[in-house]
């Protein structure tokens, strides 16, 4: 039976309710007078149900589609402004002991060479990624017990934490690893992460078990039950998704929504941030194996409608896009982006932007660097900002200031000093100049005359060489 409020796997993603789901919907979307009513409820930014999702989703009527890319935009420009976070992921190590079909770190893959970073070696690779004007880490492993044990991800991060560069480091490092127990969590909120993550990879049981043939990800309540291990730990900010391509997308779409609709029935505070990560090629894998991969299109309107859905998650789009892609998304809900990315083991110390030990083929092959000067050029804040995490602002904390719109008076400044940074110490001169006349511009928008004042003053003392402010 559905229970949203269940700790058990089979209650808050229940199958009979997404099946219900996706049966109303085709019916409902047909209904025009029924889809204005929940683009209505979505305009007043208070997030929709999974059923009022769906039905969004379904409907094909040109007009309504029109609607639902405005509205995702105009949500997306309330709750989070014209500001883009920035980070990079970080691959610690591709030993794995799973054997999940789509991806080619799966333990039966003999072609791809195996490779773990020492601590060393992590030194040297976050040096780079300082240098290239980074704050913010996704750390990413394979599940392992002998080659990657939590102790080795512990002291990962600490080193990650312990290296300066140029009078800089890293300000915050999520955590993109294996389902573990409440204890774990614990430890690894002390050793100070910033967002737990986690990608359920498909909501549907019996395709998780196919897909999942062996090992201990294998275990589908395990798995879909970590974010609530993770709050039961300590780990207040959680960010969830699915590997859209693997099962038919509105049946994610809905068993996404109904995990983050659990998880703030239980915990009093939704996902922190959603990604939206597509099947695409990798070593051993073939997208031709995934019938349900989405095209350009559905996956386009796929992301405004979770827009409208979850007013307040930050959302997250990977380098598996491309450019161009990435930039339509831009405009329909997308808040979290990377840039200048590797998703090979050691591949920032490596000549070579792919190599065979990587995840998966990276489309944005721009450099960071690169990629402010476009977000720039499209009228985009870069935001390099860690404030909320290392003031306190996590969890419900976070949720109730986003909630109530009130996050942008820290939010816009931070990413503006932020920016500021990084115009200073790592941009190229054109980048520096289109920077510096977009901070201008973005100052007149602080709606606080004393937050001006104060910011204008940081300002200052960032030329001079000061780095760190924060609201």
């Amino acid at each position: 039976m559905y229970d949203p409020s269940s700790p058990h796997a089979g209650e808050f993603i229940d199958n009979e309710e997404i099946l219900e789901t996706l049966s109303e919907a085709s019916r409902e979307s047909l209904n025009l007078s029924r889809v204005r009513e929940i683009l209505e409820k979505a305009a007043l930014c208070k997030g929709l149900t999974h059923r009022e999702a769906a039905i969004l989703m379904d409907c094909r009527d040109e007009s309504v589609e029109k609607d639902i890319f405005a509205l995702a935009a105009k949500i997306k420009q309330r709750f989070y402004g014209n500001r883009i976070v920035l980070f990079a992921p970080l691959y610690l190590s591709n030993y794995c002991v799973n054997g999940c079909v789509y991806c080619p770190y799966h333990l039966k893959n003999k072609s791809i060479p195996r490779r773990k970073l020492s601590q060393k070696e992590i030194e040297e690779e976050v040096r780079a990624l300082i240098r290239m004007g980074h704050k913010r880490l996704a750390v990413e492993a394979g599940e392992d017990p002998r080659n990657n044990p939590l102790e080795y991800i512990l002291d990962s991060i600490k080193t990650i934490y312990s290296v300066r560069e140029g009078g800089n480091s890293i300000r915050r490092v999520n955590v993109n690893i294996a389902a573990t127990d409440v204890e774990s969590y614990r430890k690894l909120k002390e050793a100070g992460i910033g967002t737990y993550i986690l990608f359920q990879e498909t909501y549907n049981r019996e395709k998780y078990r196919r897909l999942h043939p062996t090992g201990p990800k294998s275990n589908y309540e395990y798995h879909t039950e970590a974010m609530d291990r993770a709050q039961e730990g300590g780990c207040d900010d959680v960010g969830v998704g699915v590997l859209f391509g693997l099962e038919d997308y509105r049946y994610e779409l809905v068993g996404l929504l109904m995990h983050a609709e659990h998880l703030e029935a239980r915990f009093g505070v939704g996902p922190h941030t959603i990604s939206v990560p597509r099947i695409c090629p990798a070593d051993d894998i073939s997208t031709e194996d995934f019938p349900d991969a989405l095209p350009d299109g559905v996956f386009e309107k796929l992301v405004a409608v979770l827009r409208v859905a979850v007013p307040y998650t930050g959302m997250i789009i990977s380098t598996r896009e491309s450019s161009k892609m990435r930039e339509r998304l831009l405009h329909c809900g997308i808040s979290q982006i990377s840039g200048g990315s590797r998703t090979s083991v050691g591949g920032y110390t490596t000549v070579e932007r792919h190599d065979e030990t990587s995840q998966f083929d990276v489309s944005d092959t721009r450099s960071l660097d690169e990629v402010v000067g476009w977000l720039l050029d499209n009228d985009h804040i870069p935001s390099f900002c860690t404030a909320c995490y290392r003031e306190g602002r996590t969890g419900d904390r976070f949720m109730s200031l986003c909630k109530s719109g009130k996050i942008g008076l820290c939010c816009t400044p931070n990413a503006i000093m932020t920016l500021k940074e990084y115009l200073m110490d790592y941009a190229s001169p054109a980048t520096r100049a289109k920077g510096e006349a977009l901070i201008e511009k973005s100052l007149q928008e602080i709606p606080s005359e004393r937050v001006l004042e104060i910011t204008r003053e940081r300002l200052r003392k960032i030329e001079e060489g000061s780095r760190d402010f924060r609201f």
